[in-house]
């Protein structure tokens, strides 16, 4: 008679047995479709398959990239998908060599209509130095792709990815609600044109933190429809700085409020703490900002407010900005300014400044006291001000 010991431990391993199965039945390998990791063959449909497949699939489902270089077109992964899903890149993602590849179709990566994603890990090498040669000779060039996008995710995540040299931003979250950006890495040149490190616009609840941004834009550039975004341990330069903004683009435009950026440091970059806004009417409008435990190395434009933004003077002359911006907090800014005013509060006379606080700002130039500029505005300063204020 078998025991009834053996017959539980039988049972108990067939159990596992089927667990181990159905878990390695929810990863789907890139390689398993034909993925090639020698960085030349195309692997974009071997790509789309892996996840046509685990997006498709009843259970919390891991599309997995091993290590090796892998060339990919742009492609698209659509939702949405019947589980939680997990990219989990080992490998690099290179661009073809050839930017016509990705040329006019605005991205490299996209994910759209997912909820419960995660992309974790991995190098995007979109190569595009060539794409900026093009527009510096002002030559017949492609529209340019984004690196990775995400379009109409909930509940996302983004974490341990380095993207280098974006032909335009490297990630960009649009239409989204809780997505966190965490220990991420973003590498291009400090003059390659437009490649913002992190984009968010028309989102609600993203979160952006411990990332070390490098290039030749915005480190972090924020639009019109964002609310309660929250960045953290932050570090930003070569670069244009933290932006709100470019806001006013258009008339009928949504604002941007609650938003926090705390413990971060700026080196060398264009700008520090930026909100800037076209000269014309709009109905955007920007408030309750918190600027707090900032640390600026030798950056230009350290505090700014610049509500007359009009490159070249086209689109807006002899107009002014509509912008409501009010509620914004400077509290523990310090550092050194490359420019002898520190601070800039440039603010439209049809929609000044208000509300604005600094609160403890040690900003020097040239190891003397930075000076600041002052325009259609109102505020108040509090504690340590070591710059002439004009507040």
């Amino acid at each position: 008679m078998v025991s009834k010991t053996l017959v539980l431990c039988t049972t108990f391993i067939s159990i596992v047995s089927l667990f181990m199965i159905t878990i390695n039945a929810a990863t789907f390998n890139v390689m398993s479709y034909g993925a090639k990791p020698d960085g030349r063959g195309d692997s974009t449909q071997p790509f789309l398959k892996a996840w046509s497949w685990a997006c498709s699939s009843v259970q919390p489902a891991t599309m997995y990239v091993p290590r090796g270089r892998y060339m990919i077109k742009a492609a698209v992964f659509q939702g949405p998908c019947r589980s939680r899903i997990n990219v989990q890149i080992d490998g690099t993602l290179v661009a073809p060599d050839n930017y016509w590849h990705l040329g006019n179709s605005g991205y490299w990566l996209l994910f759209i209509k997912v909820n419960r994603l995660s992309v974790i890990g991995g190098i995007l090498d979109a190569k595009g130095a060539g794409f900026w040669d093009c527009r510096r000779r002002g030559g017949n060039c492609p529209a340019g792709a984004r690196s990775i996008t995400f379009n109409w995710v909930n509940d996302g995540l983004i974490s341990g990815l380095t993207s280098i040299n974006s032909q335009l931003m490297h990630v960009v979250v649009n239409s989204c609600n809780n997505v966190r950006v965490q220990n991420v890495k973003i590498i291009a040149p400090a003059l390659s044109p437009n490649t913002d490190g992190i984009h968010v616009q028309v989102s609600t609840g993203v979160t952006i933190s411990n990332s070390n941004i490098q290039t030749g834009d915005d480190c972090i550039s924020i639009g019109p429809g964002t609310r309660n975004l929250w960045m953290e341990r932050i570090k930003c330069g070569p670069g244009h700085g933290v932006s709100i903004g470019s806001l006013a683009r258009d008339f009928k435009e949504d604002g941007v409020t609650n938003v926090t950026l705390i413990n971060s440091e700026f080196r060398g970059t264009d700008n520090g703490l930026r909100i800037k806004s076209w000269a014309r009417p709009s109905t955007a409008f920007v408030n309750n900002i918190k600027f707090r435990n900032i640390v600026m190395n030798n950056v230009a434009n350290p505090i700014i407010i610049d509500q007359n933004y009009c490159p070249n003077n086209q689109g807006c002359p002899r107009q002014t900005s509509g912008v409501k911006i009010n509620q914004i907090t400077y509290h523990n800014i310090q550092g050194t300014s490359t420019t002898p005013n520190a601070v800039v509060f440039d603010c439209s006379p049809s929609a000044p400044c208000r509300g604005i606080i600094l609160h403890d700002i040690k900003l020097t130039y040239l190891n003397q006291r930075a000076k600041s500029y002052c325009k259609n505005i109102g505020g108040t300063t509090r504690g340590v001000i070591l710059h002439e204020s004009c507040l």
